[in-house]
């Protein structure tokens, strides 16, 4: 962890001796996730769950977008609708820190609001996660399973208005979290919305 975060740190100084202008802020928000499966006799389900953390802005018109972000995220895996009287269902929860580095566009760029648009890598690190079964049927799954380190591809757009940030972004799963379970192949990518609010508070947008 402290690793992390001293290599966020390095990152966010380096781009600002390179780039000049600076912002730094908080944000909090809420996400939705689903975590696929080729499996079609396991239904996968939507889940809500929510962020926050740190952002920066570091360039003026064409920027670089570090983040540092603690995001809880998860999915209910069923196959209790089956014939089979031995169907399980389990709830998967995870709480990861997640290190985005996006490159934006402002395409409106004013003193009182901004428009802008991102796009540009993560890696995700799972640091907490609980797999609990909610019927009386052990499911296959343990946190065993779970890749500790994901990488995804996000892709968004955002509104400043004076010191106030709203950005809504889709993150794509590149690699299998969840890859095969006692022989069988999972093939798991997760998908994840994610709507926040955030706050300035050092520095120009």
């Amino acid at each position: 962890m402290k690793k992390i975060l001293l290599i966020f740190a390095i990152a966010m100084l380096s781009t600002e001796l390179s780039f000049g202008q600076f912002a730094l802020g908080v944000k909090i928000g809420y996400n939705a996730n689903k975590l696929s499966t080729n499996l079609n006799n396991v239904k996968s389900q939507f889940n809500s769950g929510f962020h926050f953390g740190l952002f920066t802005h570091i360039g003026k018109r064409l920027y670089v977008a570090p983040e540092l972000l603690y995001t809880m995220s998860g999915a209910v895996f069923d196959s209790s609708g089956n014939v089979s009287a031995t169907g399980w269902k389990q709830k998967i929860t995870m709480g990861s820190l997640d290190i985005p580095v996006l490159l934006g566009f402002k395409i409106i760029h004013s003193d009182i609001i901004t428009w802008r648009i991102e796009v540009g890598p993560e890696v995700s690190f799972i640091v907490n996660s609980k797999v609990k079964d909610l019927n009386s049927f052990a499911g296959p799954i343990t946190t065993a399973n779970l890749a500790k380190a994901n990488w995804y591809v996000l892709g968004g757009s955002g509104i400043d208005f004076l010191f106030m940030s709203f950005d809504i972004r889709y993150s794509y799963g590149l690699n299998q979290l969840i890859k095969s379970v006692n022989s069988e192949q999972f093939d798991t990518k997760n998908g994840m919305f994610l709507v926040s609010l955030g706050f300035r508070i050092l520095g120009s947008k």
